[in-house]
């Protein structure tokens, strides 16, 4: 694809290394500020142009004419909007992306036609964060929680302790251990270094373990590896935003939230807003504040503000001062790498979240998401198979006869309704949904390849 990225903030900067590094991809990088787009060129093989991303001339300059895709994710709601309506009046560009922050735009799905503002998928990194957090919420110890086939199936990363019942047990043994669930153990990373996850590898004290199974299921499955937490109830957020207010809005009725506002106006408008939260105006870094509020007693501390220093600062006070846990957003990604080997138990990356959305709507062929995983490492998938057993390398053949690239485990199939857990010996049927996941991103485009369709399918 020829793909014009307008904005080389934290989310652009990510995208275009992500997509970058697929060769397929032709990308240029539009900004206006000229030293950022001189950075990101020394490090990646991408075209940059100076400019204004909703001007005609720079979008021209840019290569619109004949571009395949526009991902407008600059600062500015209004711009974004803007250069989708340039890139489809003037050049007909086929597919728009924009990033919408503001949730009254959201609120008239009517004006994002070609008729009108012509966006053909809307981002919002602040709604995907926040569900993000609910499902944190939902599985007490849980390091990160994906869904796939329509929220049937949940992939989950968990930390083995050494009081779980597949601690220092061969994975085989998980079938015992579950005898009335089924699950998959898609990935282990032992030291940040992928482990591949045959029957005779042994779960060891720290290891990092993503198991994917039903979601219903989920609680059980997480039994098997570290003891089961009780569920969370008390939650303190740092930051009143749009992420900290409306986390705090989905919460409210299922957890006791309390909410911290350094902005006193913002504080008395969230006030009004929320039905059950405490709302405080102060700051989380005020260790009397913490302290006054009982943050001793609090199972999970966010902190959510747009800084990502006071982010870290709060949560390792937090979690100094005795919360049971804390996590906090950070965009840089070099501190989210200092984070997991210090006392923070969670980092959160709105853009990681945001590109594995913006990356489904450019993945080839029936890719219904992409999640990215291990802070970019990694990736978790979900692929339809299309064809026959001419026209397909997959379909109509068993999973150990894949040749798939190493790495790779496919974890579950969605076929019509029914959720099946993936076996050696499972067939894969056509229209088959197929979860996989892939600890090299890099080999995306090989697993691609063996899920298209050969010529003679139509």
């Amino acid at each position: 694809m020829k793909i014009i990225l307008l904005g080389a903030g934290q989310v652009g900067s990510s995208l275009a290394n992500v997509l970058s590094t697929e060769a397929r991809h032709s990308v240029t990088v539009v900004d206006t500020d000229n030293q950022t787009l001189i950075r990101l060129q020394e490090r990646l093989d991408i075209r940059t142009v100076q400019g204004a991303g909703a001007n005609p001339a720079v979008q021209e300059a840019a290569g619109a004419a004949d571009a395949d895709v526009l991902i407008a994710v600059t600062g500015s709601d209004e711009t974004n909007m803007l250069a989708c309506r340039v890139a489809w009046t003037l050049f007909r560009t086929p597919t728009k992306i924009a990033r919408v922050r503001t949730p009254e735009y959201q609120d008239h799905p009517a004006l994002f036609d070609n008729h009108a503002i012509p966006v053909d998928f809307l981002i919002n990194p602040e709604r995907l964060i926040k569900e993000y957090i609910v499902r944190l919420m939902e599985h007490p110890g849980a390091l990160q929680v994906r869904d796939f086939a329509g929220g049937k199936a949940r992939l989950i990363a968990l930390r083995a302790e050494v009081d779980g019942p597949l601690t220092g047990r061969p994975i085989r043994h998980l079938a015992a251990l579950l005898p009335q669930t089924e699950a998959r153990v898609a990935a282990i990373y032992r030291r940040d270094t992928p482990v591949h996850p045959d029957g005779d590898v042994v779960i060891e004290v720290g290891d990092e373990v993503f198991f994917l199974a039903r979601t219903e299921d989920m609680r059980e499955v997480m039994s098997v590896v570290r003891r089961l937490e009780r569920p969370y109830q008390r939650i303190m957020i740092a930051g009143g935003g749009n992420i900290g207010g409306g986390l705090a809005a989905a919460l409210e009725d299922r957890f006791a939230v309390k909410l911290i506002s350094n902005n006193p106006e913002k504080a008395r408008a969230l006030a009004t807003a929320l039905d059950r939260t405490i709302v405080l105006s102060g700051s989380g870094t005020d260790s009397a504040l913490l302290l006054e509020e009982n943050i001793e007693d609090m199972d999970v501390f966010l902190a959510l503000t747009n800084d990502d220093e006071d982010n870290i600062l709060s949560a390792m006070l937090a979690k100094r001062l005795g919360a049971r846990k804390a996590m906090c957003i950070v965009n840089r990604g070099e501190y989210v790498d200092l984070i997991h080997m210090g006392a923070i138990d969670i980092a959160l990356s709105p853009h990681n979240i945001t590109i594995g959305h913006l990356v489904t709507r450019l993945r080839r062929g029936d890719v219904v998401s992409v999640h990215s995983l291990r802070r970019g490492a990694a990736e978790a998938m979900e692929i339809i198979a299309r064809g026959d057993k001419t026209t397909s390398q997959v379909v109509g053949r068993r999973i150990d006869e894949l040749p798939l690239p190493p790495g790779t485990t496919i974890g579950a199939l969605l076929r019509g309704d029914e959720l099946l857990i993936a076996h050696h010996d499972t067939l894969i049927h056509t229209d088959d949904h197929v979860i996989l996941f892939v600890t090299d991103k890099r080999l995306v485009g090989t697993i691609e390849q063996l899920f298209a369709v050969r010529f003679g399918f139509f």
